[in-house]
């Protein structure tokens, strides 16, 4: 990011830019900003394009077309599958394109050894957005709450991400909303965070799955009818408490092995800051009962599936079993 933004600033902007990876938020940021870059206001000259089935003819005819009144030619090509399949034709245009044309490319998935991929890497610029790691996260959430001139501790930041989940697109919406909230206030707390700040279905799982640890049969069944009436359907809760019961199985055999907080989460997925509260849930089950719980999920999918019990009682049932 840091060779892209200095494009950005100095205005020695490649041919071609290639923005992918997991990240959404960062990849449409960093779209709209060489689009202003590159075209600035101009939207004779700015073209977009997205999605499967994109002619490669038709975005090479349109790359010869001389700019009107202008320096540049620019094509945005979105989530276009062309750096997994189908852009040969394109990648053979751009060894030689007009010096007018200027692309950016942003795709979700891409395929390195692809020749697109190589000719962009060579003529241009390829920029990766990875999911942002804790560190990351925190230390942007703390810049855009000194914006606001607000505080708020390091702690509560990660509280806040515990709801919230490290999409950025979500945490800039849930901030907002936080601002919103705490107009007159200075400092950000975990109180004011619980007041409007809205929890992602995965928490409500994990508070489930709590609950049917402590046996806490009553809190578990409740928060089952909480997302019901939330309109979640049945099979997707399932669905996210067998991932669950799955989850903390890896976390328990990966602690079994010894080892810490980074490398279980590298083994499932997890992000670090959260991989504790997996591990202390975990220690409240046996790795027997982990394993039949994902059995029995499977099981009452079965059951479903095969019309011999209705969806809505399939979980019920599930969830008292593993609440007694």
């Amino acid at each position: 990011m840091k060779q892209l933004n200095e494009d950005i600033k100095t205005g020695q902007l490649k041919k071609a830019y290639l923005l992918y990876g997991e990240e959404a938020y960062l990849r449409k940021q960093y779209r709209d900003k060489l689009r202003g870059a590159l075209a600035g206001e101009d939207k004779m000259n700015c073209h977009y394009f997205e999605g499967k089935g994109i002619s490669p003819g038709e975005i090479i005819d349109l790359a010869e077309t001389l700019p009107f009144l202008a320096q540049r030619r620019v094509i945005i090509i979105e989530n276009s599958g062309l750096f997994k399949k189908g852009g040969e034709a394109l990648a053979g245009y751009m060894t030689e394109m007009s010096d007018t044309a200027y692309f950016v490319f942003v795709d979700t998935e891409i395929d390195k050894r692809s020749r697109l991929f190589k000719v962009v890497k060579e003529r241009g610029r390829v920029t990766e957005f990875p999911v942002q790691d804790e560190k990351t996260l925190v230390r942007w959430i703390s810049g855009l709450a000194a914006k606001e001139k607000k505080g708020i501790s390091d702690r509560d930041i990660r509280y806040f991400l515990e709801k919230t989940g490290t999409d950025m697109a979500n945490i800039r919406a849930e901030l907002e909303k936080l601002f919103c909230y705490t107009m007159d206030k200075e400092m950000i707390t975990a109180q004011d965070i619980d007041r409007i700040c809205t929890r992602r279905i995965s928490n409500q799982i994990f508070d489930m799955v709590n609950a049917i640890a402590e046996g806490n049969q009553k809190k578990a069944l409740a928060l089952y009818y909480d997302l019901l009436a939330l309109k979640e359907p049945p099979m997707r809760i399932l669905f996210l408490i067998a991932r669950q019961f799955n989850l903390l199985l890896q976390v328990k055999e990966c602690r079994k092995k010894g080892y810490d907080n980074r490398m279980t989460a590298g083994k499932t997925g997890l992000r670090d800051f959260i991989v504790g509260k997996y591990s202390s849930q975990a220690s409240r089950f046996t790795t027997d009962v982990l394993r039949k719980a994902v059995e029995a999920c499977v099981a009452a999918e079965e059951s479903v599936k095969t019309g011999k019990l209705d969806d809505v009682l399939s979980v019920e049932l599930l969830i008292i079993e593993y609440s007694r």
